[in-house]
């Protein structure tokens, strides 16, 4: 028995040695590469543009009076209608104008007769004069009364144009080529002078007016900017800010702003809806996840991923600034480059990886 278990236990040690033998010999595994999640890094603009909607309006809408006193007789144009230059808009009733203008007419006649008759007393004291019939008081007399005349003739030339004046007022015309874009008096309604009858919208300027935040104000006043219209969206205009308001509105609390077109045309109908955009002047970044930043006191750092043997390289850079979930890198990559999104602090330099681009 004893023998039976003395074998037992030798063959049981035996069996140990040879197994022991055979994980010694076992070779180790190999390595397997890392799988990490890697992002494309490109430059873009620092800001995104910014876009306004607005509405194309004249730069100049005029409100257009009589420059006379009256009662309207006729209107010629409605609103919409499109007048040239000198093209007449309505008229008042003209009747005492043209009664002042005979009136003006006779005195001017009269004040010519009148000095014609001083003129030839004149002719007739410088001959008597010469022969020694005349004093010296009454050439002085006459003298004066022909000066006189020669002023009432004057008066009555300058009352005779402004009787002629006040006829032509009586017809309003248009200053200006543009479109009538509303009527504020009608036909039997008595009008003061300068009273507003007619506005009219130039057509030679076009502008456009949006509400600016007040968070764009320096963006609106140094930044270039385009126009396009919701109707034809294709289209593109350069613009310019010409105006924008000192003072907030009540209500919305944005300043009205006007970006003139200098290149617009007729296909550009005022009253069309545009959106203008605040095109962005400034330096162009990365933005990469705050989860991909490394650093271990000696700045910020990354993991780039080396394509042409998948090992990864820390490569320092330069942070603009930090957002919520991004970080703004200013330098010290390349467009293009791939960098380690996740798990950052597991990796090492050199390390071989498998890189999975993230969508």
């Amino acid at each position: 028995m004893i023998a039976s278990v003395s074998r037992l236990a030798s063959a049981f040690v035996l069996a140990v040695s040879l197994a022991g033998c055979n994980e010694a010999k076992k070779a180790p595994e190999a390595r397997q590469d890392a799988a990490v999640l890697v992002v494309s890094a490109h430059f873009q603009n620092l800001v995104q543009d910014r876009s306004l909607p607005g509405t194309v309006r004249p730069r100049v809408e005029s409100d257009l009076g009589f420059r006379v006193p009256g009662k309207i007789l006729k209107r010629l144009v409605d609103t919409g209608a499109v007048v040239a230059d000198g093209e007449p808009l309505a008229t008042l009733d003209d009747t005492d104008a043209n009664l002042q203008l005979d009136q003006a007419r006779a005195e001017l006649d009269a004040a010519g007769s009148a000095l014609a008759s001083a003129a030839n007393s004149q002719k007739r004291i410088d001959a008597l004069r010469k022969d020694g019939w005349s004093t010296p008081a009454d050439f002085d007399r006459q003298r004066a009364a022909t000066d006189e005349a020669q002023g009432r003739v004057l008066k009555a030339r300058r009352a005779l144009a402004l009787a002629e004046n006040a006829v032509a007022y009586s017809t309003l015309k248009a200053d200006s080529a543009g479109v009538v874009t509303a009527i504020l008096a009608e036909p039997g309604q008595v009008v003061a002078a300068g009273q507003a009858a007619i506005r009219v919208a130039h057509t030679d300027e076009k502008e456009v007016l949006v509400a600016v935040p007040e968070t764009m104000l320096e963006r609106a006043r140094r930044n270039e900017a385009r126009v396009s219209l919701w109707s034809d969206a294709g289209k593109v205009f350069p613009a310019r800010l010409r105006e924008l308001s000192p003072a907030a509105d009540a209500a919305t609390r944005t300043y009205a702003a006007r970006f003139s077109l200098p290149t617009a045309g007729a296909d550009v109908q005022l009253g069309m809806t545009a959106t203008v955009t605040l095109a962005e002047v400034a330096p162009r970044v990365m933005r990469l996840p705050l989860s991909a930043l490394f650093d271990q006191g000696q700045g910020p750092q990354v993991y780039v991923v080396d394509p042409a043997t998948d090992t990864l390289k820390l490569t320092r850079i330069e942070v603009a600034s930090y957002e919520a979930d991004a970080v703004v890198v200013r330098s010290g990559l390349e467009d293009g480059d791939r960098v380690v999104a996740l798990g950052v602090q597991k990796l090492e330099a050199g390390q071989k990886v498998r890189a999975t681009e993230t969508l």
